[in-house]
């Protein structure tokens, strides 16, 4: 892409930025309805520049743009239960997270052109890259599925360490400020701890989703652009999602597989270069496959779930209840013990 695409592209990217902090500045809290057509208007708007890439450099272009675009929004949204793990951890108000969000967001999409600048220098300059970023595709796939569900564990994690060693931090949230100035200094408040933990384990992520995009294009501007694109809705995903963590219980299992494959793929392209159709094919039915497992697997959990729930005992007619009511108004204690047995009595 010429250098004057690029502009326009960081002019959009950042005006779809404010639009997206200044359009819901007001409302502290996104309800799922909300969330739902944000998220869907930001995958339309990722979906939909694919046909700006198809209209200039042509079809495969296009479909190197939608897969490297799947492969990164699957990537983050399984990152998002990470970021929702780090919330929970620090008992982050919901009213604040969405600053934490914003900022994360802003955060990574600086954090992907750069790896990706570097990446694509390194894959010119050195071809070897290929085949190590390849085998590291491989090692993140396994790792993947041999893990138990628990990415991080933040009281364990160097960074939030070294932020508490060497930074001043109030013992509460101070509304929504990274920092405030209190006793004459500049403290740090648990947000900003936040914000650096959502930073860094991004960083950590881009180190997988990078070499994965490159696995489907080699193009400078459709990798950043499908990563720039998929990590824009974020914040409205965020507020989606949560309430659907239990059900996408295998999107770990296969994402852990379009890393593998995309891992082959990149390591066997100089012998036979895997045309972009079937590897955007092949990515669309992993992914497809997975959450249809996880909906299906958690409709028949809750099924059965529901039959071990003990019956209720049958509530007593009213017309029984009535005619019950009246025997106990002719009905006279004969002393204070028979009363206080009475009330013993279990009602049915």
């Amino acid at each position: 892409m010429p250098l004057g695409y690029w502009v326009a592209f960081l002019i959009f990217l950042t005006s779809a930025l404010l639009v997206d902090l200044l359009a819901t500045r007001s409302r502290p809290e996104m309800t799922t309805r909300e969330a739902a057509a944000w998220s869907a208007l930001w995958v339309t708007l990722g979906l939909g520049f694919a046909g700006f890439v198809g209209w200039h450099s042509g079809g495969t272009a296009a479909a190197e743009y939608v897969a490297a675009y799947l492969i990164e929004l699957s990537l983050s949204v399984d990152n998002l239960f990470v970021f929702a793990l780090l919330f929970s951890y620090f008992d982050v108000p919901d009213r604040y997270r969405r600053g934490v969000l914003f900022w994360g967001i802003f955060g990574a999409i600086l954090t992907r052109l750069a790896f990706i600048l570097v990446g694509a220098a390194l894959l010119h300059a050195f071809h070897p890259t290929l085949y190590v970023f390849g085998a590291f595709l491989l090692y993140t796939s396994w790792k993947m599925m041999r893990a138990d569900g628990t990415k991080i564990a933040p009281d364990r994690n160097p960074v939030l360490r070294f932020v508490r060693s060497v930074l001043p931090i109030t013992d509460s949230y101070r509304g929504a400020k990274f920092v405030v100035h209190e006793g004459g200094r500049w403290v740090a408040t648990p947000l900003l701890v936040v914000l650096v933990l959502v930073e860094t384990t991004d960083i950590v992520f881009a180190v997988d989703s990078v070499p994965a995009v490159f696995a489907v294009t080699r193009d400078r501007f459709i990798a950043f652009s499908s990563n720039a694109l998929a990590v824009l809705g974020l914040r409205a995903l965020y507020f989606l999602v949560m309430g659907a963590m239990r059900r996408l219980r295998y999107l770990d299992r296969g994402l852990a597989v379009v890393l593998g494959f995309v891992g082959i793929k990149m390591l066997i392209s100089d012998l036979y270069d895997i045309p972009i159709w079937i590897s955007l094919g092949t990515v669309v039915g992993i992914l497809a496959l997975s959450v249809l497992a996880s909906l299906v697997l958690h409709r028949a959990d809750s099924a059965l779930e529901a039959a071990q729930q003990p019956e209720e005992p049958p509530s007593t007619p009213p017309h029984a209840a009535a005619s019950h009511g009246s025997e106990l108004k002719d009905e006279t204690a004969t002393s204070g013990e028979r009363a206080r047995d009475t009330a013993r009595i279990p009602r049915s």
